[in-house]
């Protein structure tokens, strides 16, 4: 199956600008493609993952991916999916996020497969360089202000008042297709659903640039659909924020959670959009859902791909090991590394290395209201230590309770955990 049939058959193609020209195009060429991912934080988040995905697949096809971090066009903000200005970032700081994003993105693409191997471009490298006199005259002369309001990520923001900073931005994101177009032959741009405005007018400023040389230009566009999910909540949030492809801000742990945690009417989309499993197996899958949804084989399938992929398999092994002992309850077979990822965000008590009555530590970590609640809650049976029910009123909590000597695990009830560490 060529690439554009895959695209559709998984339902990723949003828009192109010339489906017939540019099937032709993928057939006869080896063809170079961009995508731009601009550095607003430290990290990229599962947001990116569906262009970075895209590239991987154009990738495995046989083409030529360049990730382009927008080191330049960061320093202004992309108006396109906005209602308001983007604050403004010092150099240095996105500088910093540039380099942290191109980490990121040589874990998840191939820089190292010959002919077709990835590249990693910076657009600051021609944007800084560059003077309002060359930008006004080898550019700006190349769009009308008609044209420029017409698109959507500009109209859309006309009434609540956007800046000549933002509004320009779009050539700035024209420049980036022509220099790439000059510099590495690149004939295609992916991107969002909201950056079909910026992709037409990069293509518009390479054909208008070239008209002057008398040069036949081939170039193309393509956009995958926004991500929706059947709740209508906004894909890639949580009631803990964003999900990030940063092992520190967002554990793999969470990572492998979000996925598992996918609604029944959205994981066979996400499969579809996210992974390279086979036909075969996404149809077997797809039964799964339909007969025995509480299974949740789907779900599971979804996060283990998605968690060994954007980060390793000893990864997955570990969030897999915690979910397991959490469904379990059998706590003490965690490592202090496994707890920091499983009980990141539970409330947390900071206590002294040494021996401790548990009804005095249940108050003093505020996991008991008083030592009279203390007393009933153990007597109820609604306390756990590290997994296992404690019933005994003049229990002390020691160093035996200690998993590597760092923390104890407390649980009041079905669901409520507490995490108390030792200095």
């Amino acid at each position: 199956m060529d690439i554009l049939k895959d695209l559709e058959k998984r339902n990723l193609i949003h828009q192109t600008t010339d489906n017939e020209g540019l099937t032709k195009h993928l057939e006869e060429n080896q063809v170079t493609l961009y995508c731009g991912f601009d550095p607003t934080a430290d990290s990229l988040h599962i947001g990116h993952l569906l262009p970075i995905t895209m590239l991987k697949r154009f990738q495995k096809a046989g083409h030529r991916p360049i990730a382009l971090i927008g080191g330049g066009t960061g320093m202004i903000g992309d108006p396109s999916g906005r209602s308001t200005e983007r604050s403004l970032n010092e150099a240095t700081v996105v500088k910093g996020y540039s380099e942290k994003i191109k980490e990121q993105l040589a874990k998840l693409l191939d820089f190292d497969s010959g002919s077709n191997a990835a590249v990693a471009r910076n657009n600051h490298d021609w944007l800084a360089s560059m003077t309002v006199i060359d930008f006004l005259r080898d550019a700006g002369k190349h769009f009308g202000i008609n044209y420029m309001l017409g698109k959507e990520s500009v109209s859309a923001r006309i009434e609540q008042g956007i800046s000549y900073t933002e509004f320009s931005y779009m050539i700035l994101q024209s420049l980036d297709y022509l220099k790439l177009y000059e510099q590495e032959n690149c004939t295609m741009q992916i991107g969002g659903s909201d950056q079909w405005g910026n992709i037409t007018a990069g293509m518009e400023l390479i054909r208008r640039s070239r008209e002057e040389m008398d040069e036949e230009t081939k170039v193309f566009g393509l956009t995958v659909p926004l991500i929706t999910k059947a709740d209508g909540s906004k894909f890639g949030k949580t009631a803990g924020g964003s999900i990030w492809l940063d092992p520190e801000k967002t554990t793999p742990y969470e990572f492998y959670q979000f996925w598992f945690n996918a609604d029944d009417r959205d994981v066979m989309k996400f499969l579809y959009y996210f992974t390279f499993l086979d036909q075969e197996e996404l149809d077997q899958l797809q039964k799964e859902v339909e007969d025995t949804p509480e299974n949740r084989l789907a779900q599971k399938r979804l996060a283990e791909e998605m968690t060994r992929e954007v980060h390793s398999q000893e990864a997955l092994e570990q969030a897999q090991k915690i979910s397991a002992s959490l469904f379990s309850g059998n706590l003490k077979e965690l490592s202090a590394g496994d707890i920091k990822q499983g009980f990141k965000g539970v409330p947390a008590y900071e206590a002294p290395k040494e021996e401790i009555g548990l009804i005095d530590l249940l108050v003093n970590a505020s996991i008991s209201s008083s030592k009279r609640q203390a007393r009933e809650d153990i007597k109820n049976g609604a306390i756990y230590i590290n997994g296992e029910r404690q019933q005994e009123l003049q229990y002390v909590v020691n160093k035996e309770d200690r998993i590597d000597d760092m923390f104890t695990i407390i649980r009041r009830g079905k669901k409520k955990y507490f995490l108390v560490s030792y200095k």
